[in-house]
Formats: structure tokens, sequence, C-alpha cells
């Protein structure tokens, strides 16, 4: 279990999510959903800028991605993991994460962390389906960098 950082003026603006109360943990969790990443057994609370989200999820990747859906909204600034991962779900090392830059590309960070523009399709695919399009990506948003 783990607390994440993130940038707490950026990302998309879902109503008052950072308000304490059921009505806006059933919006973090309707957000979840939203990007495609609905789990009935996970649950979301709020306290302050610091979102805890709870349950059992099936892999480590639907565990990051979960992450970032939550510390990718506006106003967040910590995510507290205390999701849990299937027992028989396969061991797979947890990716990195970049924070995305102004100026910054997929192609760039790619460039980056790979040595490689070329490899943006990788980094792309690793955060659907939170990113629709390659093109769209922010300053002070959170991506998933897989190995």
């Amino acid at each position: 279990m783990s607390i994440f950082s993130f940038l707490k003026d950026a990302g998309e603006s879902i109503i008052d999510a950072l308000t304490p109360g059921d009505a806006h943990a059933d919006a973090l969790k309707d957000h979840i959903a939203k990007v495609g990443l609905g789990n009935p057994n996970v649950q979301a609370s709020v306290e302050g800028d610091t979102v805890t989200v709870t349950g059992e999820v099936a892999s480590q990747e639907e565990k990051e991605k979960i992450l970032l859906a939550l510390g990718n909204i506006k106003g967040v600034e910590k995510v507290d993991d205390q999701m849990t991962i299937a027992a028989g779900a396969p061991a797979t090392a947890a990716a990195k994460f970049v924070t995305v830059e102004k100026g910054d590309t997929l192609s760039a960070i790619s460039k980056r962390v790979y040595g490689d523009a070329n490899k943006y399709q990788k980094i792309f695919d690793a955060n659907k389906p939170m990113l629709k399009d390659v093109n769209k990506i922010y300053p002070g948003q959170t991506l998933r960098i897989p190995e």
C-alpha cells in the first residue's frame, strides 16, 4: 500500500469531487467507470485533497490505471492505494510513472525514457482507455511507462 503524489492543479474537473461525502465517492467511482476501468470491487473516498482507493483488482496494470484515473483529477494531490491484487494474478513489475511537461508529446516522452521516439505507441497503449488520442496529453498529467 502506497501514497502516490500528483499535481493538484492539473487534470479533469469532475464536480466538487474533493468534498467528503458519499455522493462524491460515487462521482469518483463513476469517473473510474467513465474512463473504461469500472470495477465493482473498488471503492474511493475523499479526505481533503487525498483520495483513498480500496478493493481488489485483477492485475497490477488495472491497479495502476485506476490510480492514474483518480490522480489525474483536478484537485487531487495524493492517492492512497489500499487496493489488493487478486490471488492467482500473474506477477508483473510495476510500471514507472512520468509527469507530462509543457511542450511534451508522447514521442518526446518516449525518446526521453526509451531513447527511441518511435516507441510512443507503447506509452499510448499502456494508458488506454484513459488516453483516447496520441495528441491529447496535457502538462501535469501522469502517465504509465511500461518496461
